[in-house]
């Protein structure tokens, strides 16, 4: 096991190289339980959209970091998703902790698109373990996330829950943990992250381009 000065000392390093040519990178985080490596052409759009939309300096490639590595605690943003159990292990449970605690940013995305499966449940479960069984709360529909760059009105539906997949319901809402009033953690039953997982080429094809509400996401994550 990694002590805390080593942890952080490892932190630091790629933190000041990606920052000397990168305002953002993409973090997914790979975990021992569960399949994490889902929706895998979803970072690729929204990195686009981040390029296409915004004045950002933003690394093309995508990043895979496992939660347990310390290194993750150097990402702007880290993104978690799948469709079974969340168990973390201790390393994982407490890298997490520290990321969020110390001013990180997770979108976390249940690929279940449901609020009684196993992703959902399980992930619940370690929130409420770490952060307290009343830290994860809906997000009013008028939480500054829905403004930080694009304007909505709450979350935006998936075709999935419009085709009537997972549980049959449209979730009018996301879920969130807020550490000293700046939300650390974003939870999504909505399922944005196969929503958003095809090939760049069909984007154009689109009437509205759908990664929108991905960069307020990003946004607000850097800038909250």
């Amino acid at each position: 096991m990694i002590g805390a000065a080593a942890g952080a000392a490892l932190a630091r390093a790629p933190l000041a190289r990606a920052a000397a040519d990168y305002d953002f990178w993409f973090t997914r985080l790979k975990y021992d339980s569960g399949d994490w490596d889902v929706d895998q052409r979803m970072p690729a759009n929204l990195i686009t959209s981040l390029i296409d939309y915004t004045h950002l300096r933003v690394d093309p490639k995508e990043h895979v970091l496992a939660l347990a590595d310390p290194k993750m605690l150097a990402a702007p943003f880290c993104y978690l998703a799948g469709h079974k159990l969340v168990e973390f292990n201790p390393d994982e449970r407490r890298n997490f902790e520290r990321y969020v605690r110390n001013g990180g940013f997770v979108f976390v995305d249940d690929c279940n698109h449901d609020i009684d499966g196993l992703f959902a449940k399980s992930f619940e479960a370690q929130m409420a373990k770490i952060f307290g069984a009343k830290a994860l709360k809906k997000l009013p529909n008028k939480h500054p996330i829905y403004r930080s760059f694009f304007v909505f009105d709450g979350p935006p539906a998936t075709g999935f829950e419009l085709n009537g997949w997972g549980d049959d319901l449209v979730h009018d809402y996301l879920k969130g943990i807020e550490i000293d009033g700046r939300l650390g953690v974003l939870y999504s039953n909505k399922d944005y992250g196969c929503e958003w997982d095809y090939d760049w080429r069909n984007k154009r094809f689109l009437a509205e381009d759908n990664t929108k509400f991905g960069v307020n996401i990003v946004m607000y994550a850097l800038n909250a």
